[in-house]
């Protein structure tokens, strides 16, 4: 176990870069409040599918990069700091067997 860390911080990742573009997709499992969306990039922290990354342009929301992969679980939505900023669109075939919390 010891070694596994020493070869982890042996390597330097400083120079490296990469592009990252949205893959077109039928679905679109997220959708966000650019009103309320803050861009902290909780959301993308805490996304067990990897789907979401943070935006280069700072306070805005993240790129979903691959939506076809969401798992619909959100832990994105309960994440986020703002109420209302991200919203969860189940496709129409699961709409029916997803009730909504009603708060009161």
């Amino acid at each position: 176990m010891q070694n596994d860390k020493l070869i982890a911080n042996s390597f330097d990742f400083s120079n490296v870069s990469f592009s990252l573009e949205e893959v077109p997709c039928s679905v679109q499992p997220l959708s966000f409040d650019e009103s309320l969306c803050i861009g902290c990039g909780t959301c993308a922290r805490v996304c067990q599918c990897d789907i979401l990354f943070p935006s280069d342009k700072k306070g805005t929301h993240p790129i979903i990069a691959y939506p076809g992969e969401c798992y619909y679980c959100g832990a994105c939505v309960m994440a986020c700091p703002r109420t209302g900023a991200i919203s969860l669109n189940h496709p129409l075939r699961n709409r029916a067997k997803f009730v909504p919390i009603i708060s009161q």
